[in-house]
């Protein structure tokens, strides 16, 4: 499984790369298809404080499955997605079955 991460508007640090990796490689539990993973930071440009958006692109065979989280941290915003996505690859590999 290939991990690409990008940032926009600001500099991504080597802890948050290495935080988002390790939430992502737990996915491939759910789901074992996963052929590669695109992770997209980005800072709002708001005066609200929830402004730390992040988007999680995962190629699987067949398709593609897309979740953006917007919260107050980038790593709150990874947590978030990354359940949101092992929802929908619990349910992908539950059709898949049927």
């Amino acid at each position: 499984m290939k991990i690409n991460v990008q940032a926009t508007n600001f500099n991504v640090d080597q802890k948050l790369i290495d935080f988002t990796q390790r939430k992502i490689e737990k996915l491939y539990q759910f789901y074992d298809k996963i052929l590669s993973v695109d992770v997209v930071f980005k800072v709002e440009n708001t005066s609200d404080r929830v402004n730390k958006f992040a988007e999680i692109k995962i190629g699987i065979v067949g398709e593609n499955v897309v979740v953006k989280k917007i919260s107050k941290s980038f790593e709150e915003s990874i947590d978030l997605s990354v359940k949101a996505a092992e929802r929908m690859l619990i349910r992908h590999k539950e059709l898949l079955r049927s």
